[in-house]
């Protein structure tokens, strides 16, 4: 960890505060401020938390950062690396001359591999046996959180009945000098493991480390297989085995150059403890649950040991930089062992990582999108994906106004739409089910004949429909703004922000847009609450993906006949029991609160961190419906 901090500050990526900072909110309001700024600002190391240990925070914020820390100049290289290695050894026309060449290779993999060590090591300089939380810099991100939380540590787990190590990222919110919280979702491993453990009736070893080689915390998020081992993942990553040592109080490895390690147990037969809510990286908040309690049985850490966090939210935050890389390095990969035919993948932003995906593909059959649709939702996790566009190959996806125009060009909602059913993300708060709802896949590439409803269709050319704004926000009172600016750049989308009042508004208000002059030439129509503002694409896409469920909340319009197009309304809007019949409780969305807001204001300048920032939460202030994490149900919009 000191040598990552070392290259970030000889780079120009790190600022350090000597200024007294708390970790109850403090830190992370201003972290909030910096980790927004243009291209993820930069980290920042609080020296003075008032405990022995300093915070680094927004370390893997930025593209620099991130290569920095994986020892790249371009992620690609990862990728690449990996396709090679998997091309030298399935290669089948090797003779055994060109055989024993992969031997050196065999061994340099092997050199990847975890090595348990019995050697004095930096992680255990410092030893508390009778452990007390309350000696670390734990932060309580936004105040309606439930309490505070470990937000960026590696949770070590055992298989205990195949001995394979899991390596997993799962918040922990803190109930005591030697009581957490351990919220691993249900289609985690390390859930897995703990199910093993109580079918066992035993006591579950676990270890959490903090800090150490940045990698290692990478190496805990990314979406690697099961059974594969994530500190041979890291010691690829970095061309160096991770060492271990045996933990002082369980029967589990950690790594022997951590900053901390939290060594303890769950106990698979004890009670649930009631767990959150938290400002998630959704940019709404998860609302509590009965999630394990962890027993800390001992904390150990190096003398000059530095406690990592990371603050999500709305974003971009330092998870979009981390997902920007696995974007990358696992593109390869999945082209290896699964879609050849994919050429590139797209994680926008504001779809916070599992709402909406983008990628393109060498089409080269009729249902090919479909086909790759089928095959990624049912690829590790890619199962919690809720919004899949496929475009051909000559797309550059990652130019979203090219290739929202492109999609409105290829894509004929009533055949190009396909849904599905399955697993959603336990985060996803918009499905009528917990963790199970619905997805929606959307074809845009060049369709073949087979593909096309009527050959007409390829001949239907946009042409820009002139809309009477204000003559229907006079007819129908509750549409409150209306954006169509994207289809005066022959984009077919036009967003809507209203006022809901009735059962099945949106539906009931779409049918009769779609009778007023302009609107039947529209593809795409959005509806969001207002005051969601409908003429910043970034926060109306963050927050319609946030809050439909695809087959409940999308309505398709087929068209009237050869010369016209289909069409399809996306209800985006918050769920109520009272309007919508949603049974759910509904979260709010994450913003820092006044007094927190107003006492970084006061002591910016004592910061000595730049010019002042002002608080994202403004921008989002007037989207607040409650003073705690969860929405009233029937809470009048």
């Amino acid at each position: 960890m000191q040598n990552f901090i070392n290259k970030i500050e000889l780079a120009d990526e790190l600022i350090r505060i000597k200024e007294r900072v708390s970790p109850y909110l403090e830190i992370s309001e201003i972290a909030d401020r910096i980790s927004k700024e243009p291209l993820g600002g930069k980290a920042l190391f609080f020296e003075n938390t008032g405990t022995n240990f300093p915070v680094l925070i927004n370390a893997l914020g930025s593209i620099k950062r991130m290569q920095i820390a994986l020892r790249v100049n371009d992620f690609n290289e990862i990728g690449i690396e990996i396709e090679n290695l998997f091309k030298d050894f399935t290669s089948p026309n090797k003779n055994l001359f060109e055989k024993l060449k992969l031997l050196p290779l065999l061994s340099r993999l092997a050199s990847y591999m975890p090595k348990i060590v019995s050697s004095k090591c930096k992680s255990q300089e410092v030893i508390h046996t009778t452990p007390d939380l309350s000696i670390l810099p734990i932060l309580k991100s936004r105040s309606r959180d439930g309490g505070s939380f470990f937000t960026f540590p590696q949770v070590i787990t055992k298989d205990p009945n195949t001995g394979i190590r899991n390596v997993g990222m799962y918040r922990m919110q803190v109930f005591g000098k030697n009581i957490t919280a351990m919220h691993w979702h249900k289609h985690k491993v390390g859930a897995r493991h703990y199910r093993e453990y109580k079918k066992k009736n035993k006591l579950m070893p676990v270890a959490v480390a903090l800090g150490g080689d940045p990698i290692y915390a990478y190496s805990a998020i990314a979406p690697l297989p099961d059974n594969v081992d994530e500190y041979m993942f890291a010691g690829f990553l970095r061309k160096e085995k991770v060492k271990l040592v045996k933990a002082i109080t369980q029967d589990i490895e950690v790594p022997h150059d951590a900053d901390i390690i939290i060594e303890g147990y769950i106990d698979p037969n004890e009670e649930l403890i009631w767990e959150g809510p938290f400002g998630d990286h959704t940019g709404f908040f998860s609302l509590p649950d009965w999630y394990p309690k962890f027993h800390v049985t001992c904390i150990t850490h190096r003398r000059d040991a530095v406690y990592p966090a990371t603050i999500v939210g709305i974003p971009p935050m330092e998870d979009a930089y981390i997902a920007r890389a696995t974007e990358r390095i696992f593109l390869s990969p999945i082209k290896l062992v699964m879609l050849p035919e994919m050429t590139d993948m797209n994680i926008p932003d504001a779809g916070t990582a599992h709402n909406l995906t983008i990628v393109s593909i060498e089409k080269s059959f009729s249902g090919h999108a479909q086909k790759v649709m089928n095959s990624l939702w049912g690829a590790g996790q890619m199962m919690f994906n809720k919004i899949l566009v496929v475009f051909d190959n000559d797309i550059k996806i990652c130019d979203y106004t090219h290739a929202a125009r492109i999609l409105s060009e290829h894509t004929d909602p009533e055949i190009d739409i396909l849904f599905s059913r399955g697993p959603l993300d336990v985060l996803d708060h918009s499905s009528s089910k917990f963790a199970y709802g619905s997805k929606m896949g959307i074809d845009a590439t060049r369709k073949y004949k087979e593909e096309l409803k009527n050959e007409n269709f390829q001949k239907i050319k946009y042409k820009y429909c002139k809309i009477n704004i204000n003559y229907i926000k006079n007819k129908y009172h509750e549409i409150k703004e209306i954006n169509d600016t994207l289809i005066k750049n022959k984009i077919s989308f036009i967003f809507i922000s209203i006022q809901k009042n009735k059962k099945y508004h949106v539906k009931l208000l779409s049918e009769q847009l779609l009778k007023e002059t302009g609107f039947n030439k529209i593809k795409f129509i959005i509806f969001v609450d207002y005051p969601v503002n409908v003429f910043d694409i970034e926060q109306t896409t963050w927050i319609f993906t946030n809050n439909m469920e695809p087959l409940r909340d999308c309505y398709i319009f087929p068209a009237k006949n050869n010369n016209s197009i289909s069409q399809a309304v996306i209800d985006g809007t918050r769920k109520r029991t009272d309007i919508d019949n949603f049974k759910r409780d509904w979260p709010d969305i994450v913003t820092g609160d006044e007094d927190t807001i107003k006492l970084v204001d006061r002591k910016w300048k004592q910061y000595k961190i730049g010019e002042f920032i002002e608080s994202p939460s403004n921008k989002y202030k007037q989207l607040v419906l409650s003073d705690k994490a969860v929405v009233e149900n029937n809470f009048e919009i």
